[in-house]
């Protein structure tokens, strides 16, 4: 998913303030784009936390009544240095990229794609869906692997359950399951969910942050209260944590991984290392999907170059926003 922002902030990527114990983070409103304008609630980044682990993107949206907001329709659109992983509760996402790869996005099943040095991609909502619902998150690449070949990994985790929860663990390990999906950095994703009044203590690894989003109904996260949409951080050291649902029971996420350890530098759809390079792979879109200073009407008149061509997809690419009048800064 493309970042909607017409103007969207600089982003510098630091760990959030030291804290022994659980930090609840609100969601903003963010409209996806269009006429209609379907909204996304997105909880990560914000000002006191930019990153869960290599986790640097929390975009959740739905149940959304696709007749009413026209549904998702972004179109081509590219990155850099990061992996985006689709995840649905409700409906279907066609998927197309310029490494060649066409899927559909289904509730219950992974789709991650690495942009690596960098591709472009979209997603429409399929013609048959009514509702949608369901979060894109995306992962920073660490230095050593950011430049890496594109690529794109589908996934169907088989479901685990017990008394009063039941689960599907999408990346890394937990609840005595493990995804073979490969990513750069130690990192954990699974969708729980958990019936009215259910408590459910988790074992985690207490090498990873961990944060709690919560989709549907109300949650204390070890004994603290988190509300529908908000985000709970859980800092390092613990190796279990305690769910307990509310009265209407809990659909969540649970995110989590190893400190990045690195700065990076997060302006709209790019992961770079510093102000220079983030310019410069701007520039290289724009040269790519510009002609006489006007974006081209159909996807398949972009340019080839860094970000390539989404094969099959005659939708007007989207056009990289202004920079902002200020120096992209960089920190650890």
């Amino acid at each position: 998913m493309s970042n909607p922002d017409p103007r969207p902030d600089e982003v510098t990527c630091t760990p959030g303030p030291p804290a022994g114990g659980v930090e609840v983070l609100p969601a903003r409103e963010v409209p996806l784009g269009g006429p209609r304008a379907m909204l996304v609630r997105r909880t990560l980044p914000q000002r006191s936390r930019s990153l869960v682990g290599a986790w640097c993107f929390v975009d959740h949206y739905g149940p959304d009544d696709v007749g009413a907001t026209g549904g998702m329709k972004v179109t081509p659109h590219p990155h850099t240095g990061l992996q985006t992983v689709s995840w649905l509760f409700t409906g279907e996402i066609e998927h197309r990229d310029s490494a060649g790869h066409h899927a559909v996005v289904r509730p219950g099943e992974l789709n991650l794609m690495t942009a690596g040095r960098g591709i472009s991609h979209s997603e429409i909502s399929t013609t048959t869906t009514g509702t949608l619902h369901g979060v894109q998150l995306w992962v920073a690449l660490p230095d050593a692997t950011r430049h890496t070949e594109p690529g794109f990994e589908h996934h169907a985790p088989e479901p685990v359950e017990g008394p009063g929860w039941r689960g599907r663990v999408f990346l890394g390990e937990l609840l005595g399951q493990r995804s073979p999906v490969r990513t750069h950095t130690p990192l954990v994703g699974a969708e729980i969910v958990l019936e009215p009044g259910t408590t459910l203590r988790l074992d985690v690894d207490q090498t990873h942050e961990h944060g709690v989003l919560v989709d549907l109904g109300a949650l204390e996260v070890d004994g603290v209260p988190v509300a529908t949409h908000e985000l709970a951080h859980m800092p390092l050291g613990r190796a279990s944590t305690t769910l307990v649902a509310g009265d209407e029971g809990v659909r969540l996420l649970l995110l989590g991984g190893t400190p990045l350890g690195e700065s990076i530098v997060m302006w709209w759809n790019f992961v770079g290392r510093t102000h220079e390079e983030v310019v410069a792979f701007r520039e290289e879109w724009q040269a790519q999907v510009e002609r006489d200073g006007e974006v081209v009407a159909d996807a398949q008149q972009v340019a080839p170059g860094r970000f390539g061509v989404v094969a099959g997809d005659h939708t007007r690419p989207i056009p990289a926003p202004p920079l902002p009048h200020a120096r992209l800064r960089e920190r650890g």
